[in-house]
This record gives C-alpha cells, structure tokens and sequence, in this order.
C-alpha cells in the first residue's frame, strides 16, 4: 500500500474530524493526515487525535485540498454556508473542485438533509470512511 495524502476538514468542535482521524490512526492505513479547521478548537481537536499537521481557515482548506488525494469530513464541508456559516463559499469551492476523492460523511444537520441515507451514528459513518481508504489505499 502506498502512503496516500489525506485531508480531514471539520467545523465547530471537531467531533467528527477528530474521530474520523482516530480511526485512520486505528486502522494503521499508511497516510499523511492534514487536519484543516475552520476554526482553532476544530483543528485542535483534530491535531490531538493525531493528524500530522494542521491548519484553520479558509485560505489552508483552498491550500491543501490542491494536494489531498483523499477529502473527508461531513458532507456540509461541500456546501456553502453549512457548520452553522462557518464553511465559506470559497471554503466549498475548494472542496468541489479539488481532484481528490471526496469521502464526505452524510450528518443530517444544518438543514442538509441526504434523501435515502438513514439516520446512521457517527461511529458507522467514520468505519464505512475507513473501510473505504482502506481500499483506495490498497488500489494505488
């Protein structure tokens, strides 16, 4: 397997970007993982689970999506306005237009709702993630 380049993105508390780091660290999936916050307490949050580096803001996620081969977080970090107006359009942009694979968690909140995805927990959500690095790790 090869080391891929991963950017976590996550908003307000870094709750899911935190675990999503935790269990890619757990899974011992050969990666450098970029934790890119919109705000310090998210990447902080992120950076204590293990990232390897991190950065806040919008400029970083314009920056690191640029070199990610993989892009994950909740699905709110490809919509404009989403985490509460803490994703920037920019912030969006970025994300959409980056040549990584996208692995976006589908959170119903903030008033994106993912017609046909059930209520799954967090926890779910983060082992599919990883199940799914796991085999584009395995591809490249």
């Amino acid at each position: 397997m090869k080391s891929l380049r991963i950017l976590v993105i996550d908003g307000q508390g870094g709750g899911i970007g935190r675990q999503l780091v935790e269990a890619i660290r757990e899974a011992a999936i050969p990666c450098e993982i970029t934790a890119v916050g919109t705000n310090t307490a998210a990447t902080a949050a992120m950076l204590k689970s293990g990232a390897d580096q991190g950065a806040t803001g919008e400029n970083a996620v314009a920056v690191c999506a640029r070199d990610a081969e993989i892009i994950t977080g909740p699905v709110g970090i490809a919509i404009a306005d989403s985490l509460l107006g803490e994703i920037t359009p920019r912030m969006a942009l970025a994300v959409g237009q980056s040549p990584a694979r996208k692995l976006l968690l589908p959170v119903n909140h903030c008033s994106n709702i993912i017609v046909g995805v059930g209520d799954l927990s967090l926890r779910t959500l983060t082992q599919e993630a990883v199940r799914r690095i796991r085999e584009m790790a395995e591809e490249a």
